[in-house]
């Protein structure tokens, strides 16, 4: 979140997808051994296993299609795998109708709302699949921080979906920037604001961010909440324990509005969209960009990177003095998990589940670049040093925190998005802010 563009060029986190509207779908669910309960009133047709995804995300299905015919094959003669997809401008409304129907496909990418998820959950529509893969011996194969993230989005110590693409988000930074004005990569709060500082007297942007889009701003606002208050902060809000107008709360927003007091963000940020943010930093105009791994894509074209691959590096969000969150809670997002609904899952269907977990790691990096929460055996040798890094932040990762909207309304979420400009261009006080976004979660 979701944005909705910034999916499908693979720069956006989980929000970015989420919408409303109606749409008529078949053939897209139901349980592969009854074969009752097509989705749209079509009936899945017994030895098939069926995935239904999103029409502008093809990695997954492009990835199950390759297993299919490879280190799944035999799992797929039992179950041919049966794929689907409706946009996802519709995606959240579709999946409610479905469920409805009791027509969930075997296998399919989880509601983007983590209300929605849960709403799935509590209702027993979606298999826990905790105990499955403790039983195959393969709960290892899912990353900690990767399986810490969705146990976070859903409220729950249990797994109901699989990390098909992890995220991790945190600090790039122009080495020889920094280097050229003596600075090191920071690791304190303090140290990052004094680094800012620094480098705008030496006439260098510190931070290029997209304040059209809000959320590279509005991430600064909830990492430094979870460093300073600890990795429960924004639970705490979403229980009713605190509100984001509560001092220590307020105090985060007015961290992150006195850098665009400053000037720290340039001239304009409002006017800043996503890909312009991103080619600020990539032709060398800003020291830092607050992004998620994603970007790691682009850094690694040569024709969009001038400063070059070697020269980006990466530090996770800083300390805070006192704190009582740890740099290495790794803000992260799983773009969106895949599920398994509990009315479809059969024996073949777990036998699927055994091997996309065994092998969707390896095979998605090799094909398609993508870092997702599973563990990976064999990774390419040439595997550029970017995307090196962010698997060892991850496979090093004890635990994740999620991103400042995750467990907040629709309506708050476009309230802090549409805001986050006005933090970095120094408009909006932190204290204005926070009442504006608590009063819309609240509604």
């Amino acid at each position: 979140m979701s944005t909705a563009n910034q999916r499908a060029r693979r720069g956006v986190p989980l929000i970015a997808l989420l919408s409303v509207g109606v749409l008529a779908m078949t053939g897209c669910g139901g349980s592969s051994s009854e074969g009752d309960g097509g989705g749209g009133g079509s009936t899945a047709e017994a030895g098939t296993f069926t995935y239904l995804g999103q029409n502008e995300n093809t990695t997954i299905v492009d990835t199950l299609e390759t297993l299919a015919g490879d280190q799944c094959s035999t799992e797929n003669e039992a179950a041919k795998f049966t794929p689907d997809a409706i946009p996802g401008a519709t995606w959240d409304q579709q999946l409610q109708l479905l469920a409805g129907q009791e027509g969930l496909s075997d296998f399919g990418m989880a509601a983007g709302t983590p209300s929605l998820m849960k709403q799935f959950i509590e209702s027993g529509q979606v298999q826990d699949i905790s105990t499955e893969l403790e039983e195959m011996g393969i709960e290892d194969k899912i990353l900690p921080a990767a399986a810490s993230t969705i146990q976070a989005l859903h409220g729950t110590d249990k797994l109901y979906a699989l990390p098909t693409e992890f995220n991790i988000e945190g600090f790039w930074y122009n080495k020889q920037l920094l280097e050229d004005n003596g600075i090191t990569p920071p690791e304190t709060w303090d140290e990052l604001v004094d680094a800012a500082a620094k480098l705008q007297a030496a006439g260098i942007q510190p931070f290029s961010a997209s304040g059209e889009q809000g959320w590279p701003v509005t991430r600064l606002v909830g990492n430094y909440l979870m460093r300073d208050l600890g990795p429960d902060a924004l639970q705490k809000v979403a229980e009713g324990e605190a509100k984001l107008t509560d001092p220590e709360y307020v105090k985060a927003a007015d961290e992150v509005a006195a850098l665009g007091q400053a000037g720290y963000f340039g001239d304009a940020p409002t006017s800043i969209d996503y890909d312009t943010s991103l080619n600020l930093f990539m032709t060398g105009k800003a020291a830092f960009l607050y992004m998620g791994s994603w970007a790691t894509t682009a850094f690694n074209d040569e024709a969009q990177n001038k400063i070059g691959v070697d020269n980006v590096g990466f530090f996770s969000f800083p300390d805070v003095d006192g704190g009582k969150g740890s740099s290495d809670q790794v803000p992260a997002n799983v773009g969106i998990p895949t599920m398994f609904s509990s009315k479809g899952f059969d024996d073949s269907t777990k036998a699927w589940m055994e091997c996309i977990v065994n092998n969707y790691g390896d095979t998605v990096l090799k094909d398609s670049g993508v870092v997702s929460g599973f563990k990976v055996e064999n990774p390419p040798a040439d595997l550029p040093e970017t995307t090196k890094l962010v698997q060892e932040q991850i496979a090093n990762a004890p635990s994740s925190v999620l991103w400042f909207e995750a467990l907040m309304t629709s309506q708050a979420t476009t309230v802090s998005q549409s805001n986050g400009g006005g933090l970095a261009n120094g408009s909006v006080s932190g204290e204005q802010f926070m009442k504006l976004v608590q009063d819309a979660n609240q509604g």
